[in-house]
């Protein structure tokens, strides 16, 4: 599983590219619902702040 870091800037980057649409925008910040993460990856590799980190 991945959760997105307080490093954020909120860009929405990761969110179009997720494959199940697990990331969504909660109080000015991305956030990643973990029962619908897969663990792709994708969001990782999208993220330019790399706020996007392994749990």
């Amino acid at each position: 599983m991945f959760k997105i870091t307080d490093a954020c800037v909120n860009c929405g980057a990761c969110e179009p590219d997720c494959p199940v649409g697990a990331i969504a925008e909660k109080d000015d910040a991305r956030v990643i619902d973990q029962d619908k993460c897969i663990s792709c990856g994708t969001c990782v590799a999208d993220c330019p702040a790399d706020a996007i980190v392994e749990e």
